[in-house]
């Protein structure tokens, strides 16, 4: 199960990332009788990923390499990268981005930008999920 774990965090937060920002905000917007309600709502569901975001970067980081040891497992020398950018970007959008769509302040700019700050997120999550997947005894590429 131990070896499993960093798959299962990375699995998690990419699954979450995919199903909160492409199917269930949508839906809210398709769904609910106006936008403000949907907005108000998906404003709810993006803080909730944020701290599970949180959550699943920090033990990956955590977990990243034996206890008592230096070097990292080979799944984090590929995938630290991606951790930390990955819990960056969950951040910023959270505490700098989202108060700004909240307030409505250049809503299109905000919303543009925060769009892209997830897909990135989302990115991030990939690569860390791809990375911890890989085979035990296989190189990260040069």
């Amino acid at each position: 199960m131990k070896a499993r774990l960093p798959a299962l965090l990375a699995a998690l937060w990419w699954g979450s990332l995919s199903a909160i920002g492409f199917m269930a905000v949508p839906l809210l917007f398709a769904h609910l009788p106006t936008p403000a309600m949907a907005g108000n709502t998906a404003a709810k569901l993006f803080a909730a990923q944020t701290w599970l975001s949180v959550a699943c970067c920090m033990v990956l980081l955590l977990i990243s390499r034996p206890k008592g040891d230096v070097a990292l497992y080979p799944w984090a020398r590929a995938a630290t990268l991606f951790i930390v950018g990955g819990l960056l970007l969950a951040l910023l959008v959270q505490f700098g981005v989202s108060p700004r769509i909240v307030a409505r302040q250049d809503l299109k700019f905000w919303h543009g930008l925060g769009t892209l700050m997830y897909t990135l997120q989302w990115c991030c999550a990939l690569a860390t999920l791809w990375h911890t997947l890989r085979p035990a005894g296989a190189q990260p590429p040069a």
